[in-house]
C-alpha cells in the first residue's frame, strides 16, 4: 500500500501547516486498525483538562506486550513529541515516520529487535490551545499549540515535581518502559545562524559511568556526520557564554526538571533536538525527521552495547560511595567547533535610548569557536546506606514509587542512629516559578541524632539500581531536589511565637541558664548593634536560638541519612 494512502495533515497542506489533536489521534487509530501487526496505539492517561493522552508501540514482529518485550530484553527507542505544542515539527514528523513503518515492510524490518515507542502529543492541553501568536517571531506554521498545559505549567519543567497529571502519567510510563534512548522534539529561538538543526544531548560528564564517554566520543560524532550527509548540518545547541555565538558556546546543563535530565536519572541517553524558529517550517520539519531517523538508526545498530553500558551504569549506581549532586561548567578547558554564523550588528534603537542587536544574513562567517562541553562535579555527598522517610511525606513517597524505587516499609517502631540536615539559610526566588517558590540557594549543617521511626515509615536502601533517582531527589542540595521544589516547606516555619511583654523575663532567665545561648547573643549584639533598639529582633534571636522553646522539627530536613545500618 502506498504511503500516500495515509497522508498526514502536513503533507496535504502547503508545507506550512501542522496537525491538530483532533486530526492526529484518529490518524494513528486508523493506522493501528489497518496494520494491527505493526502498530499498537492506546490511551495512557488524561491531562489536567481531562483530555486523553496516547502512546504507540511499533515492533517488526507484532509483539506489543510490555512485560514480554522487557523479559526478552528488547531495546527500546522512545520518541516524545509535543511537550511544547507551539514547536510541532516532531508531531508531524512522527506521524509520517509511523505511517512509513506501517506501509514500507523494508523500513519495518530495519527495526530488527528494537521497539519504537512514541507519544504523539504529550501536552494535549496546549495542543488544543491553537493560534499563531504565542511563539514570538517564529516562522510558521500557520497555526500551532501553546507552550503551557491546562494549569499554565511548562511540562518541560515538571518531571520531578509532577504538578501536572501529564507528568505523573509520564513518570510511570517512562519507568515502566525504561527506554534506552530518548528523543524529545523541540524548536529553539535565540541567536541567528545558518543551522536549521541544533542539538541538546544529555550532558556527557553528568551522565557518566561509561554512557557519558560513549555518547561524547562515538554517538554524537556519528550523528553529526550523518546529519551532514543528509544535508542538514547540525551544531550543538547555541547557548552563548556571552551575548553572541562569536565568543563561544556552552553545553546546556539539563537538570532533572527537563526531559533529558530526567532521563539521565534512569541512565537513559537523551536528546533534545532544537530546530531554529527563524527557518521555514518545511526545513524544520525535514531536519527533525532526519534527526529522529539518524538517532534511531544509530541506536538500532548499537543497541546491544548501549544496553550493556546501561546495565553497567546501574550496577555501579548501587555500589557508589560518593554521589555528585551538583555540576558546573569547566571553563578551564574547551573544545572547538567550526561554526557558521552571521555578523552581529549593533545599531541605535528606534524605540529607546539604547543599542539593539541584530544579525546580518548578508554577512555570513565561518570560524572555529570555543565550545565548553566539559562539566565538573561541584557538590559531592557521601552516599548513605539508606534513607529513612517518614510516612507523613506521602507526595515524596508516591513519586519515588512512580519511578520504581524499592522501598521497605517498617512493621514496628524502631530507633535509628542517623545524620540529619539542618536548613541554616535558604534563598528563594522572589517570583513564582512553575507554581513554586523555587529555592535557588541553601546552606546546610549536619548533625548526628537518634530518630524514632514509626511503623509505616519507609527505608530506602541505596544498594539498588535506581539509586540515582533517589539521591538526586532526596539530597536537598541537588539541582532539582524535592526540597528545592518546596515539598518540605512546612519545616521552614516555626510554629510557636511569644508575647513580648511576658517573654522579656523568660529571655533573661534563658541567658542565665544556657551559657551557649549567652555567648551567641553576645556575638550577635556585636555584629548587629543597630538591632539592639528593635525588641522583636532581640527577643526573636533569643527565642530562635535557645533550647527552652526549641522545636526539633523546625528547619530539620525530614529525610534522614543512615550512614551505617543497624
Amino acid at each position: 500500500m502506498l504511503p500516500s494512502a495515509y497522508p498526514t495533515p502536513y503533507e496535504q497542506g502547503n508545507a506550512n501547516q501542522t496537525t491538530s489533536w483532533q486530526q492526529c489521534i484518529p490518524f494513528y487509530e486508523k493506522l493501528a486498525t489497518d496494520f494491527p501487526h505493526v502498530l499498537h496505539f492506546s490511551q495512557i492517561g488524561v491531562s489536567d483538562n481531562g483530555i486523553p493522552m496516547h502512546a504507540g508501540v511499533i515492533t517488526s514482529d507484532g509483539i506489543f506486550d510490555r512485560d514480554q518485550l522487557k523479559q526478552a530484553t528488547r531495546p527500546v527507542f522512545f520518541n516524545n513529541n509535543g511537550i511544547h505544542p507551539g514547536e510541532p515539527e516532531g508531531i508531524d514528523a512522527c506521524m509520517a515516520l509511523v505511517r512509513d513503518f506501517c506501509t514500507q515492510p523494508e523500513r519495518l524490518a530495519g527495526l530488527g529487535q528494537t521497539v519504537f515507542l512514541f507519544i504523539p502529543i504529550y501536552n494535549v492541553d496546549g495542543c488544543h490551545n491553537r493560534q499563531n501568536t504565542s511563539r514570538v517571531n517564529q516562522e510558521g506554521p500557520e497555526l500551532f499549540g501553546f507552550r503551557a498545559n491546562g494549569r499554565n505549567l511548562d511540562l518541560n519543567r515538571d518531571f520531578i515535581k509532577c504538578d501536572s497529571l501529564a507528568a505523573q502519567v509520564f513518570n510511570q510510563f517512562f519507568s515502566a518502559w525504561d527506554p534506552d534512548v530518548m528523543v524529545d522534539t523541540h524548536t529553539s529561538n535565540g541567536a541567528d545562524y545558518s543551522y536549521t538543526m541544533t542539538l541538546i544531548q544529555t550532558q556527557a560528564d553528568k551522565l557518566g559511568d561509561g554512557l557519558g564517554p560513549f555518547l561524547r566520543n562515538k554517538m554524537l560524532p556519528a550523528i553529526y556526520q550523518e546529519m551532514e550527509q543528509r544535508g542538514w548540518p547540525t551544531c550543538p545547541y547555541v547557548n552563548p557564554i556571552k551575548v553572541t555565538p562569536d565568543d563561544g558556546i556552552e553545553d546546556f546543563l539539563e537538570t532533572p526538571r527537563f526531559s533529558t535530565g530526567y532521563a539521565a536519572l534512569h541512565h537513559t541517553i537523551g536528546f533534545m533536538p532544537e530546530t531554529h524558529m527563524l527557518k521555514p517550517y518545511a526545513d524544520r520539519y525535514a531536519s527533525m525527521r532526519a534527526l529522529v531517523e539518524t538517532v534511531l538508526g544509530f541506536s538500532i545498530k548499537n543497541a546491544t552495547h548501549i544496553q550493556y553500558l546501561r546495565t553497567k551504569a546501574r550496577h555501579a549506581a548501587a555500589l557508589k560511595t560518593q554521589w555528585p549532586v551538583q555540576w558546573k561548567a569547566d571553563h578551564s578547558q574547551h573544545s572547538s567547533f567550526r561554526f557558521k554564523g552571521y555578523k552581529a550588528v549593533y545599531s541605535a534603537s528606534k524605540l529607546g535610548n539604547y543599542t539593539r542587536l541584530s544579525y546580518d544574513r548578508s554577512q555570513p562567517w565561518e570560524k572555529d569557536i570555543s565550545y565548553y562541553d566539559h562539566f565538573v562535579e561541584d557538590v559531592v555527598i557521601q552516599t548513605p546506606k539508606a534513607y529513612l522517610i517518614p510516612q507523613a511525606w506521602r507526595e515524596v513517597i508516591q513519586r519515588l514509587q512512580w519511578n520504581k524505587i524499592e522501598l521497605q516499609r517498617l512493621t514496628e517502631e524502631q530507633m535509628f542512629q542517623a545524620q540529619s540536615y539542618r536548613i541554616k539559610n535558604v534563598k528563594s526566588r522572589v517570583h513564582a516559578y512553575e507554581g513554586h517558590m523555587f529555592h535557588d540557594e541553601l546552606e546546610l549543617t549536619t548533625q548526628a541524632e537518634t530518630i524514632h521511626a514509626r511503623a509505616g515509615d519507609y527505608l530506602l536502601y541505596l544498594n539498588q539500581e535506581n539509586a540515582r533517582y533517589a539521591v538526586e531527589t532526596l539530597e536537598p542540595q541537588a539541582h532539582d531536589s524535592f526540597f528545592r521544589w518546596g515539598f518540605f516547606n512546612s519545616v521552614l516555619e516555626k510554629k510557636e511565637a511569644f508575647s513580648d511583654y511576658v517573654f522579656e523575663d523568660s529571655a533573661l532567665e534563658m541567658l542565665e541558664a544556657e551559657p551557649e545561648l549567652k555567648d551567641k547573643f553576645k556575638d550577635w549584639k556585636a555584629q548587629h548593634p543597630a538591632l539592639l533598639s528593635n525588641q522583636d529582633a532581640v527577643l526573636g534571636f533569643i527565642f530562635a536560638n535557645g533550647k527552652r522553646f526549641n522545636e526539633p522539627e523546625w528547619r530539620r530536613y525530614p529525610v534522614f541519612s543512615l550512614m551505617t545500618l543497624p
